[in-house]
């Protein structure tokens, strides 16, 4: 393999640690020593850089994505001594630290927010957030969680007291009602995430994620909206006026230009849930962000004309503005993908899954989550890994509605299950209790009593485990520079494969191929280096079975 022309996020495979359940040091929650004590499993691993969801002080309703502080570490998790020696450790191992940054919204907890309600109606504090008058809401914005986008200062339980009492402002939060939205037409808000921005990069961070990357700007005159709310949004005259508004791209602009102050290559990736790809391309143009990630490839059924429809339309978009693809399948705010691609209808799949709800075949969803993986990881550009994905965790359909932490289980009284089936504590030793993963056996949320089956010490032990595959494919990638190659698809496959030529950059040949709901056989010339479950040999034919990934060399 040849040396790399390209900076190292371009073809990076990043792992996304969640703190609270990666592994703990302590009680029932992770710490970033946990992080630190496992680094080597991950640079064993072969993956590239770890990116680490939010672990800034916070209340912790929306697992720590309701900040309250951006410039330390919530004592729960650590100090800020503990994320100095997890980001020196990682250096060491080679790996680069990727951290989360939420420009939203704060938690109702920040200085900020707790300055505007004691501040009241028409002072400076609180114009760093949306205040607006009114006997009733400003518009009919409705949250991503469920229940109304705006709330009334006098509804709160911690409504100031005189002179504010009958404070009738209403307060904009997209999220939880302890998420108010930050407004980024004040220039405070500027200079507060500019300097967030350098304060990490100064204690040696290598990239930010950025949180709902699509939604800083509103339409300022903030009209009424009927259409659904979620994440994944539409174009045109069908765009929200709180998504995706073309003022977002001069912020990102401006982090660019901060960024590349600093030496090694920082980065930023964007969580955008962006649609048509048109879109989502401008937030990777060379003076913006440098990746964001590729949903509507995590959305696609498991469908070989769908496959082959989306990857197309995405590399061509971005290749266009000079950018390169990211692929993911699993994060912590989707049901896993050894699980959703289980279920009697695949794509994105529903918001949670419990107990009541139509369960997904657990055999069949692994089966065909490592032939998705394996297809994924053969496509150029970058790709992001969810903790415990490497495991083949599936979902946790079973947990207790006692239990249930995610607002958005909660604001809707249940009737989406919510995140929290993924983001179940790991298992690390199959005969300690809770697996491993504290110290003391507690898990914040309950794991599956099964689950001694994916422990990381069992799966060390068989070369056949899914852990195997996914060290074995990620060797394999870095050395055939898979992330840096020209893909083409293959036309003359049947129909149910997705075929694809990876030319790398010292021009030798790779196929990946995956049979899709029925086998099919090798095209000749090739010989099978890598398959996401075992291939038939009849005679010289080589017949890959259904839902079955394979990556070949020339013969």
């Amino acid at each position: 393999m040849s040396a790399s022309t390209y900076p190292w996020w371009h073809s990076a495979v990043i792992y996304q640690i969640y703190p609270r359940s990666f592994a703990s040091t302590a009680g029932p929650l992770g710490t970033l020593a946990g992080v630190t004590k496992n680094i080597g499993y991950l640079a064993d691993l072969g993956v590239d850089a770890i990116w680490l969801s939010p672990f800034y002080p916070s209340p912790q309703h929306d697992a720590g994505y309701d900040v309250a502080d951006y410039f330390d570490v919530d004592p729960r998790f650590g100090t800020l001594a503990d994320a100095d020696e997890m980001i020196s450790a990682a250096h060491e191992h080679g790996l680069k630290v990727i951290v989360d940054l939420v420009p939203n919204h704060t938690s109702e907890d920040h200085a900020w927010f707790q300055a505007a309600l004691a501040a009241g109606p028409g002072s400076p504090e609180r114009e760093r957030y949306y205040f607006r008058d009114g006997d009733e809401p400003p518009n009919n914005w409705k949250s991503i969680f469920g229940g109304p986008a705006w709330t009334r200062v006098c509804d709160r339980a911690d409504a100031p007291g005189s002179p504010w009492q009958d404070d009738q402002q209403w307060y904009l939060h997209l999220f939880d009602t302890s998420q108010p939205d930050l407004n980024w037409e004040n220039l405070e808000v500027h200079e507060l995430f500019e300097q967030i921005l350098r304060f990490w990069c100064d204690r040696g961070v290598d990239g930010f994620r950025v949180d709902v990357a699509h939604g800083l700007i509103k339409n300022p005159a903030l009209p009424d909206y009927d259409g659904e709310i979620d994440m994944v949004q539409g174009s045109g005259e069908d765009r929200p006026p709180m998504f995706d508004q073309d003022g977002v791209h001069e912020i990102y602009r401006h982090w660019h230009d901060i960024l590349a102050g600093y030496d090694g290559d920082r980065m930023l990736v964007a969580e955008a849930w962006v649609d048509p790809p048109e879109r989502l391309a401008r937030y990777v143009r060379p003076d913006e962000m440098h990746q964001a990630f590729n949903f509507d490839y995590l959305v696609c059924p498991w469908d070989a004309q769908e496959l082959r429809m989306v990857a197309s339309q995405v590399m061509a978009t971005f290749a266009a503005v000079g950018a390169p693809t990211t692929w993911v399948l699993s994060n912590h705010d989707v049901v896993r993908h050894a699980s959703r691609l289980g279920l009697r209808t695949t794509g994105k799949g529903p918001n949670g899954i419990a107990a009541h709800d139509p369960q997904p075949d657990r055999e069949l969803g692994l089966h065909r989550a490592k032939a998705a993986t394996l297809l994924m990881l053969a496509l150029p550009g970058s790709a992001y890994l969810y903790q415990g994905e490497e495991l083949g965790l599936p979902e946790h359909t079973q947990l207790p509605d006692e239990v249930r932490e995610d607002p958005a289980f909660l604001r809707t009284k249940g009737e989406e299950a919510g995140r929290d089936g993924c983001r179940v504590p790991l298992p690390w030793t199959a005969h300690e209790p809770g697996f491993g993963f504290s110290p003391t056996g507690e898990t914040w949320l309950p794991q599956p009593e099964d689950w001694d089956r994916y422990a990381v010490d069992t799966q060390l032990s068989d070369p056949t485990s899914t852990l195997y595959l996914y060290r074995a494919a990620l060797k394999l990638r870095r050395t055939w520079g898979l992330g840096e190659a020209v893909f083409r698809f293959v036309p003359t496959v049947p129909e149910h494969v997705v075929a694809g030529l990876c030319t790398t950059q010292d021009h030798k040949d790779y196929l990946v191929f995956t049979a899709i709901g029925a086998p099919a056989e090798l095209p000749r010339g090739w010989r099978a280096e890598l398959s996401s479950d075992e291939l038939i040999e009849r005679g010289e034919t080589i017949v890959v079975p259904s839902d079955v990934t394979v990556w070949a060399s020339r013969a």
